[in-house]
């Protein structure tokens, strides 16, 4: 069993539904949550619009290996609503599932980068992850995350 830290945000409908919801779907059909963060608001980032959006990250065990938990988180954006991402440019969006971390592994492949490659750009992510994980280790840097919280 794999150890995975996973990012959740949404900005439309019903927030605080919509986190819940897709934390019970995670939990049925990906894997054991060990432990989830409260749910923060935040301003959007990298692009503008008018909805806020509230955020999350969950530690889950999970049987499944990097590339079938992606399809498998991809399976629940869609279930709950979410249109297509895009490479191209942010938008609003009913859930966002991203991995952040599964174990220690780094990958580098076109349709998958793990740790996720602008985690540390994101307060909207090490909020969330450090209050769950403050002395966690970047696998890349070997720095905890709460030691770069303050570069956001």
């Amino acid at each position: 069993m794999a150890l995975v830290y996973l990012s959740l945000g949404t900005n439309l409908g019903d927030k605080e539904r919509n986190l819940n919801e897709a934390i019970l779907k995670l939990s049925l059909e990906v894997g054991n949550i060990i432990c989830q963060s409260g749910f923060y608001d935040f301003k959007p980032w990298g692009f503008e619009t008018d909805n806020s959006f509230l955020n999350a990250v969950v530690l889950l065990e999970t049987r499944f290996s990097p590339f079938e938990l992606l399809t498998k988180t991809q399976e629940i954006e869609k279930e709950m609503g979410r249109a297509t991402k895009t490479s191209q440019s942010y938008s609003d969006r009913i859930i966002d599932i991203d991995i952040l971390l599964y174990d220690n592994l780094i990958i580098d492949q076109p349709t998958l980068k793990i740790p996720h490659p602008l985690m540390l750009e994101r307060d909207f992510v090490l909020i969330p992850l450090c209050e769950i994980a403050p002395d966690l280790v970047h696998p890349a840097t070997g720095k905890k995350y709460r030691e770069m919280i303050t570069n956001c």
